[in-house]
């Protein structure tokens, strides 16, 4: 988790506060000060990994109202998929993100 950290960090660096909404969002991505569209983004991805069974149209409307289009609702579902695919494929064959 680590590199992911590192990773958002970077893309925060610039802003105020950036080390701290990483520390936020590190802590409890649930509660961080996101802006709407990506506390949206985020409470997707989450219900999407933990419960897809559950997702239903209300989910892609909570997206659709703070901007995303299409395209982008595709590519966030993309996104989540494939690395819960590569996140199950590491745990499943006992390999250490961080050796």
């Amino acid at each position: 988790m680590e590199a992911h950290a590192e990773d958002l960090r970077a893309e925060v660096q610039d802003q105020d506060g950036g080390d701290e909404l990483v520390a936020a969002i590190r802590e409890d991505p649930s509660t961080a000060a996101l802006p709407p569209a990506d506390r949206a983004m985020l409470d997707f991805a989450v219900k999407l990994t933990r419960t897809p069974w559950a997702m239903v149209e209300d989910d892609v409307a909570a997206l659709r109202a703070v901007g995303f289009d299409d395209v982008a609702i595709h590519d966030v579902v993309q996104v989540v998929a494939l690395f819960n695919y590569y996140n199950r494929l590491a745990d499943g064959l006992g390999i250490d993100p961080e050796p």
